[in-house]
């Protein structure tokens, strides 16, 4: 439950912090945000929707596609009500259960994010290393099986860490960093002890995010020996441009993550704006890119798309 705004709070409420000093601006700055927001929602649906209604792309490689989309649409709705509703005036004020729920889908979502571009590097180097075995491998009972699996080690082990910040006592400055919760926020604002928490939460990045992009970068390295090999100069390019928005996808996933955690760690005399706008692109540049990078650089999205569009203009 988001509470409204309030010149005070209690033990269990937090201040979401927007462009600190810009405050009489905010109507104007709510114009592109909110015009980002509707570009994440819409370009998210109309990917899913193309998938859906087009026989022709039920296949392993637009479903993973479909999960990514997912994934991205729940990431702009879970912090969409508090970035407008401060821009807009609404909203100042979160409770303590709805900060921990909030950033417990933002870290959940990242993590799917993470394992859902795993799983589309695993089955780029199927399609390119062992084409023969791809459509007898990754069935629909099993791509069932693997998306499931990726929310169960999403969602289930950042469970513990923040179960323990539902009994933490906070008694420090109740101004959180950013227009949203995340862990390190919370952490930073407790008395409590938390050394469990930051071990966990460092050990599960390890984990997840970075043993991710290792494993991702490994199955490149892969792709690219098989590729050299083909005689053929036609077939590399071929290869190569089924790659290509994958390979932008993981860049626009991993490049945000990384910024926002050097402005953490390094950036504490920067202006807290900087903190906001880097939290905010961390949050909006993949699931904003993602859905045109993969209708420029897929022919098949993007020819539905278009024939999407002009069924709406005919």
């Amino acid at each position: 439950m988001i509470v409204s705004v309030s010149p005070r709070t209690n033990s269990s409420s937090f201040l979401l912090t927007g462009f600190s000093g810009l405050e009489q601006q905010y109507p104007w700055i709510s114009i592109p945000f909110s015009s980002i927001y509707a570009m994440v929602l819409l370009g998210n649906c109309m990917v899913l929707h193309v998938i859906w209604t087009e026989p022709s792309l039920h296949q392993p490689v637009f479903y993973f596609l479909a999960m990514l989309a997912l994934t991205d649409l729940c990431m702009g709705l879970s912090t969409v009500h508090t970035v407008l509703g401060i821009l807009w005036g609404f909203i100042r004020e979160i409770s303590l259960d709805s900060c921990i729920v909030q950033f417990y889908f933002i870290h959940g979502l990242s993590f799917t994010e993470s394992s859902v571009l795993l799983t589309m590097a695993f089955d780029r180097y199927i399609a390119i290393c062992n084409p023969l075995r791809y459509s007898s491998f990754l069935t629909n009972s099993r791509i069932i099986k693997i998306g499931l699996t990726i929310l169960g080690r999403s969602f289930f082990f950042i469970t513990p860490p923040i179960i323990r910040l539902r009994f933490f006592h906070y008694c420090r400055s109740h101004s959180l960093s950013h227009s949203f919760c995340l862990h390190q926020d919370l952490l930073r604002l407790a008395c409590s002890d938390i050394q469990f928490n930051s071990y966990y939460a460092l050990m599960l990045v390890i984990c997840t995010l970075l043993l991710d992009a290792v494993l991702i970068l490994f199955s490149y390295v892969l792709i690219l020996k098989s590729v050299l090999a083909i005689a053929s100069q036609e077939e590399r390019h071929k290869s190569f441009q089924t790659c290509i928005s994958h390979i932008c996808a993981v860049l626009v996933f991993y490049i945000p993550i990384i910024s926002l955690t050097m402005v953490h760690r390094f950036g504490k005399h920067l202006s807290p704006i900087v903190h906001v706008l880097m939290g905010n692109i961390y949050i909006l540049f993949p699931p904003l890119m993602n859905p045109i990078i993969y209708s420029v650089k897929t022919q098949q999205i993007r020819s539905r798309m278009l024939k999407l569009f002009s069924l709406k203009i005919y």
